[in-house]
């Protein structure tokens, strides 16, 4: 009698906290992905957004078994020193339960704050060498050409020290990681030719704690609908600052082909061959989006988070609900009017249990007491984020303008009655 095959063994997977959660939803959904079964939580740090390190400690405190990631703290961005105490801190606060991202930050951002260095590889490199011999509760290493804390000692270490991996994705600071980090952080799209790829560029003699990937995810079952959700995540994977992304793909030529005989980003990514999709994101049914983690797993990350797309699909049609491929749905607003048999109003996106019944109602937290969580009230349009509502135009009769001729602050005229 043959054996069945041997289930294939999953590792953790996580979901990013989306950057545009209004500040009031964020512990309610970081309890949520908890309660359903995530093993982890990756917070960012985009210029203009919150911060990474103070998100992580929010996270940390609000949860009780979540992992928090931060991916990424720009290398440029904090004295490490400081940066050490702060994640020692976090580290010592909430044991085994932080992994810290590094990288170089989105250049334009960096030199716009003026912290782009001549060398990006040499300051991470002295940069991620420093913080992990710090957090470790070693003196800091000789000066460098950027990174001067030599013989900085922290007083407060943490029992468990966090890894500290980078997140590139250039073969030169791929190697890097493979030499000063802990592993590596691998940004969507992280398809699993270029997680072995960027696993080869560590070098023969790296043996990485963590490789955490990153991938654009929508679940539903009508296939098309999440494919279609998460086109708009892939636009600019056909510029030329994702090449090492698409490289090891086989079908890198065609793809490069495409995108050079599209008119813009949102034409390539509107009319990708749907098996290209499938490839570069975790879409599909419950069971395609399974089969699109083991595959990352079985190439050797260690870690797989999912960042989920809006649920109304792209181009926009009447949605499904999106179940998320780790056991969780995600419940997507229903337009009134497009079910007959329904006249209640439209429920809120919220996380819930893949099958069987909603928890029952469980009184004194945010978000748990039987009714969905808030609806995202901004999301990703094309590529594009909405201005949250303190940036965006006023009425022109809210403005006050100052009157030049009599130097004093005028309301400008109301609009037409």
């Amino acid at each position: 009698m043959s054996e069945s095959p041997a289930p294939p063994v999953r590792g953790p997977v996580g979901v990013m906290l989306p950057l545009d959660l209004p500040v009031g939803e964020v512990l309610p959904y970081v309890r949520r992905a908890e309660e359903l079964g995530f093993d982890q939580v990756w917070v960012v740090e985009d210029l203009g957004w919150r911060g990474g390190v103070a998100q992580a400690a929010t996270v940390l405190a609000a949860t009780k078994n979540l992992t928090v990631g931060i991916g990424i703290m720009p290398a440029g961005a904090r004295n490490v020193a400081f940066a050490a105490m702060e994640l020692a801190t976090l580290a010592q606060l909430h044991p085994g339960r932080l992994i810290a991202g590094i990288g170089h930050g989105m250049p334009g951002w960096m030199r716009q704050v003026g912290s782009w260095p001549e060398s990006p590889l040499t300051l991470i490199k002295e940069y991620a060498r420093a913080l992990r011999l710090l957090i470790a509760g070693e003196p800091g290493p000789e000066n460098g050409r950027y990174v001067r804390c030599e013989g900085v000692v922290l007083t407060e270490i943490p029992d468990i020290v966090p890894p500290v991996i980078l997140g590139v994705r250039g073969p030169k600071s791929q190697a890097v990681a493979g030499e000063v980090a802990d592993g590596l952080l691998l940004a969507e799209p992280a398809a699993p030719a270029y997680i072995t790829a960027s696993l080869r560029n560590l070098g023969a003699s790296a043996n990485p704690r963590e490789t955490v990937v990153y991938d654009a995810a929508a679940v539903d079952d009508d296939e098309e609908a999440a494919l279609s959700r998460v086109r708009a995540a892939l636009e600019s994977v056909g510029e030329p600052q994702w090449a090492a992304h698409i490289d090891p793909l086989p079908f890198a030529e065609e793809l490069h082909a495409h995108r050079a005989a599209s008119p813009d980003a949102r034409h390539f990514a509107r009319t990708m061959p749907a098996d290209w999709v499938r490839q570069l994101s975790i879409a599909g049914t419950p069971a395609q989006a399974r089969a699109a983690i083991d595959a990352r797993h079985a190439a050797g990350a260690t870690s797989v988070v999912l960042a989920r797309r809006a649920p109304t699909p792209w181009p926009p049609s009447t949605p499904s609900p999106a179940h998320c491929p780790t056991g969780t749905e995600l419940d997507a607003p229903r337009p009134k009017g497009t079910d007959p048999h329904d006249h209640r109003p439209p429920p809120h996106r919220a996380l819930r249990p893949l099958r069987g019944h909603r928890p029952p109602p469980t009184p004194g937290r945010p978000g748990e007491d039987g009714r969905p969580l808030p609806h995202l009230r901004r999301r990703l349009h094309h590529g594009l984020l909405d201005p949250p509502p303190a940036l965006r135009r006023r009425p022109a009769h809210r403005i006050r303008v100052l009157d030049r001729r009599t130097a004093r602050a005028v309301p400008r005229p109301g609009p037409a009655q």
